[in-house]
C-alpha cells in the first residue's frame, strides 16, 4: 500500500512540476534596453556583469569592444575581456526612464524613452539571430600606427 501511495505522490509531483512550466516570454527591444541599463549600473569591475552587458549589444559594438580588449591586452601583458572595456563612469543616464515606446520597422526598432518630467530620447535596437540587441554606437577605433622600418629608410 505504501508503494502505491509513494508512486501516486511521485506522479502528482511530476505532473505538477511539468504542468506549471511557462514558455519563455518573448523579449522585446525595450526589455533588452531596460536590461542593458540595469546591467551597466552594476558593471563596476565585475567581469560576469561586463560580459552580460556586451552580450546585449549589437555585433558592431561587440566587435569594437573585442578589438579594444585585444589592443589593451597587448599593451598590458594580461588578457582583458571586452566587458572590461565598458567604463561605468562613462555611462550616465541623461534622464531617469519611466516609459518606453517601441516602433518596429523590420529588423530594427526605435525606442523612445520618456522620463516622468516629459523629457525623452530615442535609441535603436536591431534583431540579430532572433534576439534583440542594443544598437550602441561606439567611437571608431583609430588605425594602429606603425613605425617605418629603419632599414627601409636607409635605402
Amino acid at each position: 500500500m505504501k508503494a502505491w501511495i509513494s508512486l501516486g505522490l511521485l506522479a502528482v509531483t511530476l505532473s505538477g512540476t511539468t504542468g506549471c512550466r511557462k514558455e519563455p516570454e518573448p523579449v522585446g527591444p525595450a526589455d533588452v534596453l531596460v536590461e542593458f541599463i540595469q546591467t551597466m549600473t552594476r558593471v563596476h569591475g565585475d567581469p560576469a556583469v561586463g560580459a552580460r552587458a556586451v552580450e546585449l549589444l549589437w555585433q558592431p559594438a561587440r566587435d569594437n569592444l573585442k578589438e579594444r580588449a585585444r589592443r589593451a591586452s597587448a599593451l598590458s601583458g594580461r588578457e582583458i575581456a571586452p566587458g572590461e572595456m565598458l567604463a561605468p563612469s562613462w555611462f550616465s543616464l541623461h534622464l531617469v526612464p519611466d516609459r518606453y515606446e517601441t516602433r518596429l520597422d523590420g529588423d530594427w526598432a526605435e525606442i523612445t524613452v520618456t522620463s516622468r518630467d516629459g523629457r525623452s530620447l530615442k535609441t535603436r535596437s536591431v534583431l540579430e539571430n532572433g534576439q534583440w540587441k542594443v544598437a550602441l554606437e561606439l567611437p571608431e577605433l583609430s588605425a594602429i600606427r606603425q613605425r617605418p622600418n629603419v632599414e627601409d629608410e636607409d635605402r
